[in-house]
């Protein structure tokens, strides 16, 4: 049996915020990613001892996460329901536009497939490593960079409001 660093445990409750921002981009619904860091970390708690001491334990959580989403993803399809007038809101930024530019951009990543959208924010939230990400994915390092790239344009085509060019295959 492997010996776990005494600070396993609060390794993991420290990795808490990240994922909690990732499951929040990830997911969009305040509830859901609350439900999705919920479960990862009482799935990497319990596999706590599968964790290889020395390695990332944020890429190691961000893996169990993907898991776990994918395996949400097919148990359940919940109707959500609406927040109401009394649902407190988040403070009005200094700038007016801030809000409609950060609105602008949530709602461009909502479109974006989804295998493109947790790739991008694993890279550009996260500021993981490509070779990380191909770990957390369970991809190629080469699909992740390519992945990232379609996602780069795709993303930059929505915010500057043009239409989305189709690529179009010559079958013969």
């Amino acid at each position: 049996m492997r010996t776990l660093p005494p600070d396993a445990g609060e390794q993991l409750l420290a990795c808490i915020p990240r994922l909690r921002r990732y499951a929040r981009a990830l997911a969009g619904d305040r509830a859901d990613a609350d439900d999705l860091v919920q479960d990862t970390v009482e799935r990497g708690w319990v596999q706590l001892a599968a964790w290889q001491p020395g390695s990332d334990m944020r890429a190691w959580l961000f893996s169990i996460m993907h898991n776990v989403r994918i395996d949400q993803g097919r148990r359940r399809k919940v109707p959500t329901e609406p927040l109401d007038d009394e649902t407190p809101q988040p403070a009005a930024p200094e700038r007016a536009s801030a809000g409609l530019e950060l609105r602008d951009v949530d709602a461009a990543l909502r479109l974006l497939p989804e295998e493109h959208r947790e790739i991008l924010l694993l890279v550009g939230l996260e500021e993981m490593r490509y070779e990380d990400v191909a770990l957390t994915l369970g991809l190629p390092v080469g699909t992740v960079m390519s992945r990232l790239s379609r996602a780069r344009e795709k993303l930059r085509v929505l915010m500057e409001g043009r239409a989305p060019v189709v690529a179009l295959k010559v079958v013969k």
